[in-house]
């Protein structure tokens, strides 16, 4: 068995992936980045909302109480978490306001729910979106980390699908599922993160990690423990 047909086949299987419509979380998050960016806080305590079929995010509240942000590669929005039809702001072409950006570049609130919403829809979607079109994966060697062996999948994500960087390596453990991923984040200056993936649950006949901590990658690919980048703790999941 290929080792992206055994890790789909660990997170509930292609059928029940094409099944589903919708992801909704209740999310927890903490890290250093979002001080360094001037939007502390805001994510802090949030729910998330995906479209699993396309790429489609909305976060509640962003940026703040009664307002959400509606998110897809190509737009982001903010809008009365009631009314949909007027909006508040539009950022069209999102990626190219980052152009120049550095680790400690400031984002504004349309510039933060571009990031949140490709981040958490890459996050909630996988592995299933690894067989979008366009999507290219590849198998690497094995890789040993904490006297477990794990074994990486190198993933090309096309233009269509926005996330992180075009380039991404998944790292799965002997039960196919999906415990790290290494990434660099364009958006912010091209800083490597290696991000963690714990505690996976069933939910609605599929199967995601609730936890998930993101540090930084030293040169050696090695994770950067002393510093927590980005932390999710996920609950109240909703499958439908």
């Amino acid at each position: 068995m290929k080792l992206l047909d055994e890790v789909l086949a660990a997170h509930g299987g292609v059928t029940r992936w094409q099944q589903v419509e919708t992801i909704a979380i209740h999310q927890t998050v903490g890290g250093v980045l979002w001080p360094l960016k001037h939007v502390d806080g805001i994510l802090e305590d949030s729910t998330v909302e995906i479209r699993v079929q396309e790429q489609q995010t909305w976060h509640r509240p962003l940026p703040k109480p009664g307002l959400r942000s509606s998110f897809t590669p190509g737009r982001v929005v903010i809008e009365h978490d009631d009314d949909a039809h007027q909006p508040l702001e539009i950022l069209r072409d999102p990626r190219a306001s980052f152009a120049g950006h550095t680790l400690t570049t400031p984002w504004s609130p349309l510039q933060l729910a571009y990031c949140a919403g490709y981040a958490v829809w890459t996050y909630l979607s996988e592995p299933y979106s690894l067989t979008f079109p366009g999507v290219q994966t590849e198998e690497l060697g094995d890789w040993r980390e904490n006297g477990q062996t794990w074994r990486r999948l190198a993933v090309r994500y096309p233009d269509s699908i926005a996330t992180h960087s075009v380039d991404q390596v998944l790292y799965v453990d002997s039960d196919g599922l999906l415990r790290r991923r290494d990434y660099q984040v364009d958006i912010a200056g091209g800083s490597p993160a290696a991000h963690y993936m714990d505690d996976h649950r069933e939910f609605g006949g599929i199967v995601m990690p609730v936890r998930r901590i993101v540090h930084p990658r030293d040169e050696a690919g090695r994770p950067v423990p002393d510093t927590v980048t980005v932390s999710i703790d996920i609950d109240d999941v909703t499958v439908r």
